[in-house]
């Protein structure tokens, strides 16, 4: 029988199995989608995100950036990271080294469907699998939760992030966030000549009707090729809990607050170990407790900004506030970084 039966093969899908595979579990990934795997993100991986992969042997193609500057009409104010560089790195080749690594691993990745889900004191049944566990990494609109009764309406506005790449030399080692009225722009260096542009926005419209807020930024790359626009939201999950008997979710999944200060895959990372730490110890119970201490200063801080950014005067005073006290904006930065 399966030890752990991972459901979805995108970054936190496939870190939970090589957690696994390395403890010595037998463990298979579901997942129908083909390698490698594209979506809407910032593709900026926190120093904390970065040496999650560290410690498991994850050598990434990308471009390396040393801390976070915002800006808005008037002011820059800049946060170099204290605890190391993170990386910048296209979704696609993020994906492609992990799959890499999960085959190296030895790990089963089964284009199936996982199906319904039963349970009993001792398996999980999924459709043709059975297994002690079953990891729910099936992403932000997790069927898997939805169906076990975990999700839970999410109050506030629905924030949506865009994202396009830049055939452009990176002209910063930084992520550059751009504060608008009721937007933010990222700009992550992913290559020696790509940028990723992601913008977060509550309101409707196209890639292109959203850059034409941040007049600097699309001033500076009005002319250069760039690639599709992609598209993913409402940000906002909530959830009732992360467990449900022998089932536990991780990743998106887990639930989510916002993209704005890029502690998905950190967390996405964090909770895989814990998941499978867990699963080891035979304590799934543990794994709820566990998962909400281990992010609890990365979703306070984001809730706590997301709150700020939702109130107009309030979104106005960001950057201001980030000039005029540029230590604590500093500490702010590096708490979320590692």
């Amino acid at each position: 029988m399966i030890d752990l039966l991972v459901a979805g093969g995108g970054p936190a899908g496939l870190v939970t199995a090589l957690h696994a595979a390395r403890a010595g579990l037998k463990v298979t990934v579901v997942e129908r989608r083909r390698a490698p795997i594209d979506k809407a993100c910032g593709e900026g991986m926190m120093p904390y995100a970065v040496g999650q992969l560290d410690k498991l042997g994850i050598v990434l193609p990308g471009k390396p950036f040393r801390g976070i500057t915002y800006f808005d009409a008037a002011r820059r104010v800049d946060a170099p990271f204290r605890s190391g560089p993170g990386m910048g790195v296209r979704r696609t080749a993020l994906h492609t080294a992990l799959t890499d690594a999960v085959q190296a691993a030895g790990v089963d990745v089964v284009d199936a469907r996982i199906g319904s889900i039963t349970q009993d004191a001792e398996s999980v049944q999924c459709g043709p699998f059975r297994a002690r566990y079953l990891a729910a990494a099936d992403g932000l609109h997790s069927p898997i939760r939805r169906s076990l009764g975990l999700s839970r309406p999410s109050g506030g506005s629905r924030r949506w992030g865009l994202r396009r790449h830049v055939r452009i030399a990176p002209w910063s080692d930084r992520v550059e966030v751009y504060w608008g009225d009721g937007a933010e722009a990222y700009v992550t260096p992913v290559a020696d000549d790509c940028v990723g542009i992601a913008i977060l926005t509550a309101q409707q419209g196209s890639f292109e009707s959203r850059l034409a807020e941040f007049g600097a930024l699309r001033e500076r790359v009005n002319g250069c090729s760039h690639g599709p626009e992609r598209a993913a939201g409402p940000l906002r999950q909530r959830v009732a809990g992360r467990r449900a008997g022998r089932v536990l979710l991780v990743g998106d999944a887990a639930g989510y607050v916002d993209a704005l200060t890029g502690e998905g895959l950190g967390i996405a990372f964090g909770g895989a170990e814990l998941l499978v730490n867990c699963v080891l110890a035979e304590r799934p119970g543990n794994y709820d407790r566990q998962w909400r201490r281990m992010s609890r200063r990365y979703r306070l801080l984001t809730a706590g900004l997301l709150q700020a950014v939702e109130f107009g005067p309030t979104r106005s005073a960001v950057v201001p506030a980030a000039a005029a006290l540029p230590s604590a904006f500093g500490k702010i930065v590096n708490l979320l970084a590692y």
